[in-house]
């Protein structure tokens, strides 16, 4: 094993190769810089800004910027290339994608997308830059694989057209809901052709009943979270367009029929229930009860839908999903493909924790989706040589008896990187290097302050 991690820094190089292409321009060649930015977002702990990478990676600084923010290499090539070398991979046939959103506290509101919005994380209104992600997960395996940053609508008037501008904001991006922006992505994926046999996604999402009929028309099969409070029916409810005083239909329909909560239906005595065992996790198995339920949706424009309730029961916590999935699809299917939801959260935390997401500064639009592009590709490393490593090594039989367990952890994100630090040590700073970056931070400092106070004196003249 001592081999195998010291020959990451050259597995590292090999997996370039296949990307390297992407970074280049028509007049550049910028590749050079991809790897190392790749290499400080895979390597470093903290800090990984664009400043501080070109720093650890000995790149310019003013170069590795223009890298980000200005160069106009593709972004969609990278992750396309991505999408298509995790079709290459037999092992991941059969996934899910998962859709969902992640929001980034922003101090001040010049970067592109940031305002006044919902923080999920944080579950409140608040300054914050929103991404709309989309994650392909197979098993105990997982890697961002696309993703469109959400722009509020206000980014769109008059009165933010300053901050469009220095933000690099395309002319032809008009704005798209967060439900718009997803079901941009799933279109994407599928004509990818990345192998998935079902998207799944929360309430934001899973309540727009135009998603859900979206993905029906184009065959995807969907799972769809809905809050407790949405209304469906157990028999199929006839629904009629009643007269006004002028004799004419109404434009509001009425449905006839005995309707229910999902959470009602939760309780409901036909409602039958299994435990099943559906996944691996850190603490053990898996283990949640289950039950399905055929019912019907009504949409806004009077169409009935047949759909299916899956219920989740796990403790106290009760989670409802609508599904298009075919009814003669086994409870234990349904509930394997709706449990993977878990894995676009891990997807996003380790995005921000061990690759440095949520540590990113930058104003550009085009920055966003740059950082957006290698983001993806060091998660796709990550992947890839964890599928490697289990195939090429798999752990002794004996350790299951050893450790007394059903199923052996797998490597995680930070155990790859911990050993590519080993493989590739960060450079140490020296007493004299020190000194020079204080006092380029210094000349920085004073820079930027000469530059603000000539701009006040200039408004006040």
């Amino acid at each position: 094993m001592p081999e195998v991690i010291a020959d990451l820094g050259n597995r590292l190089q090999r997996f370039w190769q296949s990307y390297r292409w992407t970074f280049k321009t028509r007049t550049h060649n910028r590749s050079d810089h991809a790897l190392a930015y790749l290499s400080g977002l895979l390597r470093m702990d903290a800090n990984r800004n664009m400043a501080e990478i070109a720093r650890q990676t000995q790149m310019n600084e003013q170069a590795m910027q223009h890298f980000i923010s200005e160069s106009p290499w593709s972004h969609r090539a990278v992750i396309e290339q991505v999408q298509t070398a995790v079709q290459t991979r037999d092992e991941l046939a059969g996934g899910i994608l998962i859709i969902d959103e992640s929001a980034d506290e922003k101090a001040g509101d010049m970067s592109a997308g940031t305002g006044r919005q919902h923080n999920g994380r944080l579950g409140k209104i608040d300054q914050c830059q929103v991404g709309v992600f989309a994650a392909y997960a197979q098993g105990q395996h997982w890697t961002w694989v696309d993703g469109e940053l959400f722009l509020p609508q206000k980014w769109f008037e008059d009165s933010h057209a300053r901050q469009r501008q220095k933000a690099g904001v395309p002319d032809e991006r008009v704005f798209q809901t967060k439900i718009q922006l997803a079901w941009q992505l799933i279109e994407r994926v599928k004509a990818s052709a990345l192998p998935f046999v079902a998207v799944t996604f929360d309430s934001l999402y899973g309540r727009n009943a135009r998603l859900r009929d979206q993905c029906d028309e184009a065959g995807i099969e969907y799972y769809g979270d809905v809050p407790r409070d949405y209304r469906v029916y157990l028999e199929e409810p006839q629904v009629t367009w009643p007269l006004t005083k002028r004799g004419v239909p109404s434009q509001k329909h009425q449905v006839n029929g005995q309707g229910y909560t999902v959470e009602q239906l939760g309780t409901h005595v036909q409602t039958q229930w299994q435990t099943l065992t559906v996944r691996p996790t850190a603490r053990g198995m898996l283990v949640a009860d289950f039950a399905c339920r055929q019912v019907w949706t009504v949409r806004l424009d009077g169409r009935v839908i047949a759909e299916t309730l899956l219920i989740r029961r796990d403790g106290k916590q009760i989670t409802y999903s609508l599904s298009n999935a075919d009814p003669t699809v086994p409870l234990r299917t349904l509930a394997e493909r709706k449990s993977q939801r878990y894995f676009v959260e891990r997807s996003i935390q380790d995005a921000k924790s061990e690759l440095g997401w949520d540590e990113f500064q930058a104003i550009k639009y085009r920055a966003w989706l740059h950082q957006l592009a290698l983001t993806i590709l060091a998660s796709w490393f990550i992947a890839e040589t964890r599928l490697d490593w289990e195939r090429d090594h798999p752990p002794h039989p004996d350790l299951v008896t050893a450790y007394d367990m059903d199923v052996l952890p797998t490597l995680s994100m930070a155990n790859v990187r911990l050993m590519l630090r080993a493989a590739m040590p960060l450079p140490q700073l020296t007493p004299a290097a020190a000194a020079a970056l204080v006092v380029k931070h210094l000349d920085n400092r004073t820079r930027s302050r000469r530059s603000r106070l000539k701009k006040r004196a200039r408004r006040k003249t």
